[in-house]
This record gives C-alpha cells, structure tokens and sequence, in this order.
C-alpha cells in the first residue's frame, strides 16, 4: 500500500510538470507573437521615417540604415490595457513627428 502512495505522488508531480511544460509552450507562443507584432511595427516605421528624411533631403546612407535595428522597445508601454481595435487611418501609418517635437526620452 505504501507503494502505491508512492505511485500517485509520482503520477501528481508528472501530471504537475507537464500541465507547467504546457503553459510555458503557450506563454512562449504568446511572446514570440508579441514580439513580431513590434518588430513589424517598428521596422513600418523605421521605413518611413528614412523615405520621408530622404524626402526633405537628408544624406542618409544605406549603410547606416542597414545597421538600425527593430527591436527597440523603449517607447512601447509594456503596463496597461491595450485596444485592438484598428483605426481607419489613410495611408496605413499614423504621421510622424515632427523635427521639432520634443523627445520621449527628455
């Protein structure tokens, strides 16, 4: 009889272990969605911000561009609620700053 307690408590902790393997394979999928999402965001924008400098006639040099990278994060608000809800917007992309804006990281 002792055996068999010892049987169940192994059963318990492998039905723990995997139900635990199975939330970090979700969780996992979750952050990878997340992080294309920025990526993508990030590289619509990082264009448009180089095609509109060469626009207004700034000397941006394809090995610079080559070497920005998307996965800059600081200006996403990892807190809060978030809509999902897309907005009719013309042109696909919000407009950009200004060059007078003021910065986020003043």
């Amino acid at each position: 009889e002792e055996d068999q307690g010892v049987e169940d408590e192994s059963e318990r902790a492998d039905l723990v272990l995997h139900a635990v393997l199975v939330a970090l394979v979700e969780l996992t999928g979750a952050l990878g969605l997340v992080l294309n999402a920025l990526v993508l965001f990030n590289t619509r924008y990082m264009d448009a911000a180089v095609t509109q400098l060469r626009a207004d006639g700034f000397d941006v040099r394809d090995e610079d561009v080559a070497r920005l990278s998307p996965f800059v994060r600081h200006h996403v608000n990892m807190l809060g609620r978030y809509s999902f809800q897309l907005p009719d917007l013309p042109g696909g992309l919000r407009p950009l700053r200004g060059k007078n804006a003021a910065s986020d990281e003043e």
